[in-house]
């Protein structure tokens, strides 16, 4: 997506800084607009979803926080989000990434750093996506959190179904050991062996009940997902 051709919405109570990003994005011919409370901020971004949401997190009305989970739950497509905040400790950025945000930028910032991130999240190809991902017969809805196979609904364990999310965002494409790991556990896997029972599991419920497999071992590379049909 060209830059002139994103749309941008901010969430920003301070109006000095809602001036300057006006000001950055008008020079670079984007489309930007602009809420100075969660709430008004909430009802724009699930009324017209941007392709970027820019958002601060001590806002007035509903937080940042919990305006990012809200938006996870209610809107009908995954809004990129970047969280644009002086809050800079570690468990500030980690409860962020839980609420659902995609990327982190802390103030102060350049702002040829927050044009290069924004561009970049809107290219990322769950931008703008609905929340179910079709592949073949296979629907994994991640509103809802769950998946179907044709007209069967996937009994999933927890981590199964993470797997099964990971493999669907990322299809075609191969993810290796270490991408599902990173993904599951980020940085404090489990000493044994975590990926082989889940994979099991995943296979049992994804696989076992139908005449085409479709989790695939690519050997010496990691797994992906093959469309049935």
């Amino acid at each position: 997506m060209k830059p002139s051709a994103l749309r941008i919405l901010v969430i920003e109570d301070n109006p000095l800084l809602r001036a300057q990003l006006d000001g950055l994005f008008t020079a670079e011919g984007i489309h930007a607009e602009f809420a100075g409370d969660g709430l008004s901020g909430l009802q724009m971004a699930l009324a017209s979803p941007p392709d970027v949401l820019v958002l601060d997190l001590g806002l007035p009305g509903l937080d940042g926080i919990r305006l990012c989970e809200r938006l996870r739950a209610e809107a009908d497509r995954h809004v990129p989000v970047l969280m644009l905040t002086a809050r800079d400790a570690l468990e500030d950025k980690l409860q962020g990434f839980r609420a659902g945000t995609d990327d982190y930028l802390v103030k102060p910032f350049a702002g040829a750093e927050l044009l290069a991130r924004c561009i970049a999240l809107s290219q990322r190809h769950r931008a703008g996506k609905t929340h179910v991902l079709r592949i073949g017969t296979l629907e994994v809805d991640r509103r809802h959190g769950h998946a179907r196979r044709g007209d069967r609904e996937l009994d999933l364990h927890a981590t199964s179904y993470q797997i099964l999310l990971a493999l669907a965002e990322a299809w075609p494409r191969t993810l290796t050991r270490s991408d599902l790991v990173q993904r599951l556990w980020d940085d404090a896997p489990p000493e044994s062996d975590p990926l082989r029972t889940h994979l099991y599991l995943l296979r049992q419920a994804l696989d076992k009940p139908f005449a085409t497999p479709m989790l695939k071992t690519v050997h010496g590379v990691g797994f992906r997902l093959e469309a049935d049909a």
